[in-house]
């Protein structure tokens, strides 16, 4: 049996990076930060960590991976993100009725903000 432990993002700015995920996810550290690498955990969900490992890496574009987060409102979500130093990338292929917002934090890494209004009845319901 597999389960997914930890998604891990390669960074620059370790400590900036750590702030920014910890507030865009409301994650706090497992462990105390070493010179290189952190671990976050959700507070109470099981999902799955983000561990930030402060290497360089060529950034390509469009990148092989990206999250999608979900969220109950997003709107709210893509100015709060906004707000703690992400940017909203726009895209001429992505979809008129897309649900989603593709965003970057501060380094570039990619992700998604998917407009899941039901997703907290998703998590209990997927367990079952």
């Amino acid at each position: 049996m597999l389960k997914l432990a930890s998604i891990v993002i390669r960074v620059t700015d370790l400590p900036a990076q750590t702030r920014f995920w910890k507030e865009a996810l409301d994650y706090i550290e497992r462990d105390p930060a070493v010179d290189d690498w952190v671990v976050l955990k959700p507070r109470e969900a099981e999902t799955p960590c983000i561990s930030l490992d402060a290497h360089h890496s060529e950034r390509a574009l469009p990148p092989r991976m990206h999250l999608d987060i979900y969220a109950d409102d997003q709107t709210a979500e893509v100015q709060r993100l906004t707000g703690l130093g992400a940017r909203e990338v726009h895209w001429d292929g992505r979809p008129a009725d897309a649900d989603y917002v593709i965003m970057e934090d501060p380094e570039g890494n990619r992700f998604c903000i998917v407009d899941r209004p039901d997703w907290a009845g998703w998590e209990s319901s997927s367990s079952s």
